[in-house]
């Protein structure tokens, strides 16, 4: 991926050196992460569920309760792999910007967080284990960059394009909140049952998935990013990251009905819709008569 000496975002927080985060969760709004890792592994299936979800269901989608954090601190500047996600997230907003503009909106640009281990979060404690999320009440994207070595060594998905493709579906995220479709799942979700619930959760990660697909589309063509095999190795990741592929291999039986993010199948094909098009109205999971 061609990315060195493009524009970094001033919109990273680095809160590597301020410890866990300290307390206990606070509840808010409803968080919405890239895939269930360590802790989906334990228990996150069973109630088909990812972790800070289910603190938002729990919380009723109340009120936000400030957090008090230390002073914002920008990255070091010798640090490449912040020097990359910054450079990813700059990317992703040139991109979403144009968008926006070009509907007669205005985009707002996210904070995309850097932590170790864990930290607060307006959605709840933020943890590791649950890999990288994004907390609408916040608006706020939360990677602790030790996801890359798992994702890496552990499910088999390296690459900086797979990297920046964790980046992007998650600033897909924000902008389903932008357009206001997180917070109706979340109008939507007290008269749901739990089995109906995790079929629109599919739906609104796999439109996280095509947005990411958009941004590549669209950063491609003005920016020339991609480089020999950066297409397989988003895809690759899209695969290893599907409900199927991580109950498989965690061991356990392939649930269809506890499914929060899509099979590696639907990950794939609706980043390839996003990618092929680069068009936001390719991304309607919600119409789209099959996943």
């Amino acid at each position: 991926m061609r990315w060195e000496g493009n524009r970094e975002s001033e919109n990273v927080e680095d809160r590597r050196g301020q410890g866990g985060g300290g307390g206990g969760p606070v509840f808010g709004g409803r968080s919405i992460g890239i895939g269930t890792i360590v802790i989906a592994l334990v228990g996150g299936w069973v109630l088909g569920v990812n972790p800070l979800t289910l603190l938002g269901m729990l919380s009723g989608g109340g009120p936000v309760v400030e957090q008090q954090q230390a002073p914002a601190q920008r990255p070091p500047a010798d640090d490449q792999m912040a020097k990359f996600v910054s450079t990813v997230l700059a990317d992703t907003e040139d991109v979403w910007r144009k968008l926006f503009s070009e509907a007669g909106g205005q985009y707002s640009d996210p904070k995309l967080v850097l932590f170790r281990g864990a930290t607060r979060t307006a959605c709840g404690q933020g943890q590791a284990a649950m890999g990288p999320f994004y907390c609408p009440a916040d608006q706020k994207v939360y990677i602790d960059l030790g996801f890359y070595e798992t994702l890496k060594n552990r499910l088999g998905a390296p690459g900086e394009f797979a990297q920046a493709y964790v980046i992007a579906h998650e600033v897909g995220h924000h902008v389903q909140n932008l357009l206001g479709i997180s917070g109706k799942m979340d109008e939507m979700r007290q008269r749901m049952g739990q089995a109906q619930y995790n079929a629109m959760s599919v739906k609104l990660e796999l439109q996280a998935d095509c947005f990411a697909g958009v941004w590549a589309n669209r950063a491609q063509d003005a920016r020339q990013i991609l480089e020999n095999g950066d297409i397989e190795s988003a895809m690759n990741a899209a695969a290893k990251i599907g409900d199927d592929a991580l109950q498989r291999g965690s061991g356990g039986a392939v649930v269809p009905e506890s499914f929060t993010h899509g099979s590696s199948a639907q990950r794939q094909r609706w980043f390839s819709n996003g990618l092929k098009t680069g068009s936001v109205k390719a991304c309607d999971t919600f119409s789209a008569s099959a996943l």
